[in-house]
């Protein structure tokens, strides 16, 4: 599983990176909104941590362009922004999960493993609708995972 972290803090990306690792995740960190798009561009990521105060701009801005752009990554934001309202504004914007700093490690990972299995890859159809690209271009392996990632079933019919 290949993780994005966008994060400022130097002591915080690298916290961030090594817990990760040693989780079995690969890790790509970035402190910039600007690098965070090319990094994203260029890169298929299967989970995000997002930080919302970032040098050249606010997260929260970063993920309304990705969501606009029906980019499926799971994104979990992780800053110390506290009210609820902040947190409202967060998962309204299309965050997947909201966790405030400080943090536990365990409860990152956890959420990077549970995050992976709930959104499916999104990509805008020809007809400018969403549909769940991965369903449409390999019908035959349309499956789904449950919350522990390790088993599969075959999805109804009338889901498919």
């Amino acid at each position: 599983m290949r993780l994005l972290v966008i994060e400022d803090e130097p002591r915080i990306a690298e916290i961030l990176k090594s817990g990760l690792q040693r989780a079995g995740f690969a890790v790509d960190v970035v402190q910039l909104c600007a690098d965070a798009r090319e990094a994203l561009a260029l890169t298929v990521y299967d989970a995000a941590i997002l930080d919302l105060g970032l040098p050249d701009g606010d997260g929260l801005d970063l993920l309304a362009e990705l969501r606009s752009a029906h980019n499926g990554v799971n994104v979990l934001v992780l800053t110390a922004r506290d009210a609820v309202e902040n947190r409202v504004s967060g998962l309204d914007a299309g965050a997947d999960d909201y966790l405030v700093k400080p943090f536990a490690t365990v409860e990152l990972i956890a959420g990077g493993r549970a995050g992976s299995c709930r959104r499916p890859s999104w990509k805008k159809s020809s007809t400018g609708s969403m549909r769940n690209w991965n369903r449409t271009r390999f019908p035959s392996m349309c499956t789904i995972y449950d919350a522990s990632c390790r088993t599969r079933r075959q999805l109804p019919k009338f889901i498919r």
